[in-house]
């Protein structure tokens, strides 16, 4: 599985990086500009992300215009609905609008920080990653 770990807090993005890294090639970037060149960059080179863990509050570009941005160039680039990247929000933000709201652009699973390994371990089970 190839990952891209979005999160501006370095102990975060180590912390899912060590999770994760198990799994495959997980790399990282540090905002949304940084996640979307990345994304871009994988997409190029035809080695695209299975998995994304982005963060919603980063500086620069947020979490959800990235959301948006990704499955925007997805959808320019013609990929099926089920050929996507799963995209994990993974944030301290809980209310129930902000989850709504991630959903509505089209994430695929929300994990309230601080993220627990057994907890983002069911979250990939469910979407089939693992």
């Amino acid at each position: 599985m190839k990952t891209l770990v979005v999160e501006d807090d370095f102990t975060s993005r180590l912390l899912l990086q060590k999770i994760l890294g198990v799994y495959g090639e997980c790399d990282a970037a540090v905002d949304g500009m940084d996640a979307v060149a990345t994304f871009l960059a994988a997409q190029r080179t035809k080695e695209p992300y299975q998995l994304i863990c982005l963060d919603i509050m980063m500086p620069e570009v947020n979490g959800k215009d990235t959301l948006r941005a990704i499955r925007d160039l997805e959808n320019a680039s013609g990929r099926l609905p089920e050929a996507r990247a799963k995209i994990v929000m993974t944030t301290s933000l809980a209310d129930p609008r902000t989850v709504e709201s991630c959903f509505h652009d089209l994430c695929d699973g929300y994990l309230v920080k601080p993220i627990e390994r057994a907890e983002l371990l069911a979250c990939l089970r469910q979407l089939k990653l693992i």
